[in-house]
């Protein structure tokens, strides 16, 4: 059994990289030379596998096992021995044989599932791809030696004569087993391991079936799975194959062949090798001629030219994806394929014709452009004293002064018409991109997120330029309104200002039309909005002379306004909304006292018996947004009043925590809370973490690992106060590890002997050695967390399927909080769901590396204490932990342009504190609970809230770029030095003590 291991490892390492002849015959040769391989279940099932993969149908082997039912405590797998003798009696038409293999086989398969462990579902996962195989063989049987009198295609090996001769099944009789296919490849998401078998199995079926069409389609779609799921050398065998099938069948002028061409190209631009990719889809383009393919392949060139900046700009435009872009409008067809053409040749047009326009505009905003202007207005003024010199000059110095004054305006000459070549350029470039953009919107969806984006902070940096107004007013004109939706507290927020240009056409104008258009088409996710602006003044009177809150009339004067004109198409939504929104900020504002505190109190008459408000959705559920703008009578959970009583929390301000009495039964707990912590700054978080999402589900290895961020619904309703939806079967960190008086909790429990939480940070406080004393807190206070999955999770696979799902969710929150620079990651801030043990971040307010400039900056990039990576296990921060760290940063790296626009466009959002005031950074690290000082204020004007978030910005740009320490990294570079300097104990121990280095 030893000796035949490197034998094995070869026949697998040849099976992956396609070498299926060379397989057969090496597996040929080992069967000759040795015979004690022969009595090796593992291996002969190997060989039978080569042997069917391979189309030999003459292989044998020597009875190495019998076909019996294996006991309970023996596995045995005669699946490939099985199938080959399938597929040899479907190509020979022996019924017998085929029928007493395919039951033997699914009986061993139907047996292996019933004992298969739960606890692992791969196993299973491949039996059942397994079971699709067989299913399949049978119904080629059915196509291949006989047809079923009602042309049906199901299976049903009936005991009848076969046909003599085998018939070639034709497109549309395969057409059933295609839709199969097609269905399978949906539901595997590119799982390579299952879906490579099934991918060889029907390439070696429709040899047999000997259609040669259909193997050609199978081949080139087999080729473009293979590349997607990065199997490249397979993808390379199968291209291989398909160009000589389809040059012996249908020659080198069938569209065909040109797409297995095109397919081929990709494939050299996925290994990296671009200049062999860009060569062949040009040689494609000059000599192929279909008009459909034509736009994928001068589509493809202009990108990859741009991408590897391997053209000037012009040629790529001009020659490449222009074209691309009049052969899809030419083509008038509203195929699902055509549609989705039209779409990305529109999208990469528009992209690159940004990227140029930003590249200008980065140009004509730089030192060296700047130095350059000063230069020539400095000639400028150097020719104009010539001229006043030559007038009353001499005749001699007349000469010289006219050669001076003529090579001087030569050289002003030129440089004005640069200058205004280098400005009409970028007005060109940022026409294209605002218009293809705009067409992409209309035609499909595929670009959505990051086109909305893009174009909404377009608009926003660029408002008095009238070009900017008029495509505003188109773009509102043809585009659904639903697309813009997940901006409309930005879009929204932008409205009142009074400098974005005066006339009837201005820039607010169309901004009141966009929102306007919202508000029509989308009561429910627009009309809460305008109401939270209405309120931009409504701040309790303890609070009005802090200077946490920004209060813009003009902006309260525009909604109102905006309101009064939607009373006409939703009066009766919009009054009903308003009552909602003065419960919950009465009830957000209602005094408590002292004593209440962790108690339940009974509400005030006035808020217990509450109409019910039958056109007002439950705040903090889920409204899907309908495309048709269609929101009927049972498509949400209405507002029926709230519970006579509410929870009062711990805090400065005693948020409430409340239930919603919802029409579909359920009760909806929510935090009513009012202070002076601005709830929109959470809320735009959530919608930052929210997208976010949006790109890691769309990646194939994030979505794999289920990575992604808890986020919870944030509703403001005036600048002080709001609603947030209460995360239900969470609790804080702090709380399991420490208790909510801080000396109990697991370290209370299972700490025995060692220092309290309080003596922790007593010692750490009054030390002036911190280093030291940080070592001697880490020594007598041993970390715990790894107790909660004991505790709760009693079944081993439970223990390890949330152990990983915990490791999963703090290693992608690690990340995205790293990028927005989340800090005052205290225990108390960060919660664990106690059924699915992820991790949820709540408390957002100190964001963009405002940690550093509390009294005591936060030096660590996220929290990763002790306590954090005693729940990861054995392993620590190694493993699972760093690699779901590196994938999520190889997502938010790879989506850079689309971040950064999303973190501009809330950049733009003059309602976003960029900056901690000097009151809010004392609050976050007092040691008492009583208010601070009121008088300390600081207004913060719009010139210092520019320049913070720009500052923002290019950090946010710094790390996608991953620089760290002005050094540029590799993503596991970034990810190790992040990693060291959350866990360094020389910033742990400078941290401020309240946060809990040590837990």
């Amino acid at each position: 059994m030893t000796q035949s291991r490197p034998y094995k490892g070869l026949i697998r390492s040849l099976q992956q990289i396609g070498c299926t002849h060379v397989l057969d015959m090496y597996c040929r040769g080992l069967t000759s030379s040795n015979d004690q391989l022969q009595h090796d279940l593992e291996f002969a099932e190997l060989q039978y596998e080569s042997a069917w993969r391979a189309g030999n149908w003459d292989f044998s082997l020597p009875c190495v096992g019998t076909n019996f039912l294996p006991s309970p405590n023996i596995k045995c797998d005669h699946f490939n021995e099985n199938l080959h003798s399938c597929l040899r009696a479907l190509q020979e038409g022996d019924l017998s044989d085929f029928q007493r293999k395919l039951r033997d086989s699914k009986q061993e398969l139907v047996w292996s599932v019933s004992h298969a462990s739960e606890e692992s579902t791969e196993y299973i996962y491949l039996t059942i791809i397994k079971l699709q195989m067989l299913y399949h063989l049978g119904m080629a049987w059915d196509l291949r030696w006989r047809t079923c009198q009602d042309n049906s295609t199901k299976f049903c090996l009936l005991k009848q004569n076969v046909s003599p001769e085998p018939v070639i099944p034709s497109i549309d009789q395969l057409s059933w087993l295609d839709m199969e296919w097609c269905s399978i490849l949906q539901r595997t998401q590119l799982h390579m391991n299952l879906l490579e078998p099934f991918i060889a199995f029907r390439r070696v079926l429709h040899q047999i079936l000997s259609s040669r069409d259909c193997m050609l389609q199978h081949l080139l779609k087999s080729a473009t799975t293979l590349r997607k799921g990065c199997r490249f050398s397979q993808a390379a065998a199968a291209l291989h194959e398909f160009k000589l099938l389809s040059v012996e069948t249908k020659g080198q002028c069938s569209s065909l062949y040109w797409l297995g061409r095109l397919e081929e190209a990709k494939l050299f631009r996925a290994q990296g090798q671009n200049v062999m990719a860009i060569n062949l889809a040009m040689y494609i383009s000059e000599n192929h001629y279909s008009n459909q393919e034509a736009s994928d392949v001068y589509r493809l060139i202009g990108k990859w030219l741009a991408e590897t900046r391997s053209s000037n700009s012009r040629t790529i435009l001009e020659k490449y994806l222009k074209p691309a872009v009049s052969i899809t409008e030419d083509v008038n067809a509203t195929a699902k394929n055509a549609i989705k053409r039209q779409c990305q040749t529109h999208f990469h047009l528009a992209h690159y014709a940004d990227a140029l326009f930003k590249s200008h505009e980065e140009r004509l905003n730089s030192n060296e452009w700047l130095a350059a202007m000063r230069l020539r207005k400095h000639k400028t003024v150097e020719l104009e004293a010539l001229i006043k010199r030559l007038r009353s000059s001499t005749k001699m110095e007349k000469t010289d002064y006219s050669m001076k004054i003529q090579e001087l305006q030569k050289q002003v000459a030129m440089d004005k018409e640069e200058a205004q070549k280098l400005q009409d350029d970028r007005d060109n470039f940022l026409s294209l991109a605002l218009e293809g953009y705009k067409r992409c919107l209309v035609i499909g969806d595929k670009y959505d997120v990051r086109v909305v984006f893009r174009i909404v902070s377009l608009w926003f940096s660029l408002s008095s330029q009238k070009d900017i107004v008029n495509n505003m007013l188109s773009t509102i004109d043809e585009v659904q309104s639903f697309k813009f939706i997940p901006l409309v507290y930005q879009i929204a927020s932008r409205m009142g200002s009074s400098k974005d240009g005066q006339g009837q056409l201005n820039f607010q104008f169309a901004l009141v039309s966009l929102v306007k258009k919202m508000a029509i088409d989308h009561p429910y996710h627009t009309i809460l909005q305008l109401l939270a602006l209405a309120n931009g003044d409504r701040i309790k009177d303890k609070q009005r002379s802090r200077s946490s809150f920004v209060v813009d009339m003009d902006k309260k004067l525009a909604a109102e306004n905006l309101l009064n004109e939607l009373s006409s198409y939703h009066g009766a939504i919009i009054r009903q909304m308003k009552q909602m929104v003065e419960i919950y900020v009465r009830l957000a504002e209602m005094e408590t006292k002292r004593e209440d505190t962790n108690k339940k109190v009974t509400l005030p008459r006035d808020l217990r018996n509450l109409p019910v408000l039958e056109l007002v959705p439950v705040v903090t559920a889920t409204i899907s947004v309908d495309h048709s703008c269609q929101y009927h009578e049972g498509t949400f959970p209405y507002f029926k009043g709230l519970a006579d009583s509410v929870m009062i929390m711990n805090g400065i301000n005693a948020p409430k925590v409340v239930e919603c009495l919802g029409s579909d039964g359920h009760r909806y707990r929510q935090l009513a809370k009012s202070g002076n912590d601005d709830l929109r700054q959470d809320a735009v978080m959530e919608q930052f973490f929210g997208l976010v999402n949006t790109f890691l589900r769309n990646h194939q290895d994030t979505w794999k690992r289920r990575l992604g961020v808890r986020t919870y619904k944030v509703v403001p309703f005036t600048p002080s106060a709001g609603v947030l939806e209460w995360v239900n079967g969470t609790l804080p960190l702090g709380e399991y590890l420490i208790g909510s008086m801080r000396n109990g909790g697991a370290h209370g429990r299972y700490g025995i002997g060692d220092w309290s939480f309080l003596k922790c940070r007593e010692h750490m406080a009054n030390e002036r050695d911190k280093r030291k004393a940080f070592q001697q807190v880490c020594n007598n206070f041993r970390p715990v967390m790894h107790y909660f999955f004991l505790e709760r999770f009693l079944q081993p696979a439970e223990w390890f399927e949330k152990r990983l799902a915990y490791t999963r969710s703090v290693a992608a929150s690690s990340m995205v909080g790293y990028i927005v620079g989340l800090g005052d990651r205290h225990s108390m801030n960060i919660l664990i769901d106690q059924a699915t043990a992820e991790v949820v971040h709540i408390d957002l307010g100190v964001a963009f590396e405002q940690g550093l400039m509390l009294k005591t900056p936060e030096r660590v990039p996220f929290r990763l204490t002790r306590d954090i990576i005693d729940g990861m296990g054995v392993t620590g921060v190694e493993g699972v932990f760093r690699r779901c760290c590196e994938e999520t940063l190889s997502v938010m790296r790879t989506n850079k342009e689309a971040l950064l626009t999303i973190v501009e466009v809330f950049i733009h959002d003059p309602l976003y504190k960029w900056a901690l005031s000097p009151l809010k950074a004392l609050q976050r690290q007092k040691e008492m609970d009583d208010d601070l000082d009121t008088s300390l204020e600081e207004p913060q004007n719009d010139y210092q809230g520019n320049k913070d978030a720009a500052r923002a910005l290019l950090r946010v740009k710094q790390k996608l770029d991953g620089y760290e320490d002005g050094e540029m990294r590799s993503i596991h570079g970034q990810v190790q030095q992040l990693i060291q300097d959350a866990i360094d104990p020389e910033r742990l121990c400078q941290m401020f003590p309240g946060w809990g280095a040590w837990l």
